[in-house]
């Protein structure tokens, strides 16, 4: 199956995808999923949902047993993993993983070697991408010598070098610590101005509550919810079934209603709630003064 690509046509496609562990376990079951250029979306659902499954359809790790997977419009089961990887770049939750040079540098290097660059044209990216992520100053060292904040860093840099259309990361903030955080989030803006595809499987809900437009949630192998990130994960029977907490400021949007305030819809980060307060607590100030008066 080959999708006629059109300016419309989704980047990732798949129809009715299913894959069994030799075990016997079903991990997904009839997936039906469209990730349109430029899109950023989350992943979420409990351990054993099937989005880690799920993600390696997209670079040909796994290929479906049944069903299909298109990536720009090309099914994954006539492509190779190294033809795949060219457009679909994947970040795994353990970096160590996909890193096995000698140093950081040779690290860098091997990643742009299929990619029929010149020697010229390699150093200049390995140069380049390590001053974008700040790991200059270790591109002697091992990767086994670098801390694990260090070590995700070099996995995405890995990946980032050989600039592919879609970028997919496995829990990239999971083990990080707030500057890190940052320093991702950034990162993903970056790409996605340059009109990168980027789809983040997480656990953190309130990242994704605070920076990603659209989720899809998974449970038992199955896509259970796809919708806008503030309606999905604002349901709390959907959370429940796929064993996640509410985002803290729903539940303090809960707490809040049961003394009578009410927050406005679109109140749905840390910032915003803040603000919103500042005023209401303002008006309410200068209602007493006035009443006073």
């Amino acid at each position: 199956m080959v999708g006629k690509i059109t300016e419309n046509s989704p980047v990732i496609f798949t129809k009715d995808v299913e894959y069994a562990y030799s075990n016997g376990t079903l991990a997904l079951k009839g997936i039906n999923l469209s990730v349109f250029k430029g899109e950023l979306i989350a992943i979420m659902g409990k351990n054993g949902a099937g989005k880690t499954t799920l993600i390696r359809t997209f670079n040909g790790l796994i290929k479906p047993q049944k069903g299909d997977v298109l990536i720009n419009g090309k099914n994954t089961s006539l492509k190779n993993i190294a033809e795949l990887s060219k457009n679909v770049g994947i970040i795994f939750q353990n970096p160590m993983h996909q890193l096995f040079s000698n140093t950081i540098e040779e690290e860098i290097k091997f990643s742009l070697k299929n990619l029929d660059l010149s020697d010229e044209e390699i150093r200049n990216r390995t140069n380049n991408i390590l001053k974008t992520f700040n790991i200059e100053k270790y591109r002697k060292r091992s990767p086994l010598t670098l801390s694990g904040g260090e070590t995700k860093k070099l996995a995405i840099a890995s990946i980032f070098c050989r600039n592919p259309d879609i970028l997919v990361f496995d829990e990239p903030t999971l083990g990080q610590d707030s500057r890190e955080i940052a320093f991702f989030t950034n990162l993903v803006k970056q790409e996605l101005d340059k009109g990168k595809t980027i789809v983040i499987v997480t656990h953190n809900i309130e990242f994704a509550m605070e920076n990603v437009p659209r989720t899809i949630l998974m449970a038992d192998g199955r896509i259970i919810a796809d919708g806008p990130t503030r309606s999905v994960i604002n349901k709390e029977f959907l959370t429940e079934r796929s064993s996640l907490i509410l985002p803290q400021i729903c539940q303090f949007n809960s707490e809040l209603l049961k003394i009578g305030i009410k927050c406005p819809d679109d109140v749905n980060s840390r910032n915003e709630m803040k603000s919103f307060l500042e005023n209401y607590l303002k008006n309410k100030i200068n209602n007493i003064k006035g009443e006073t008066y």
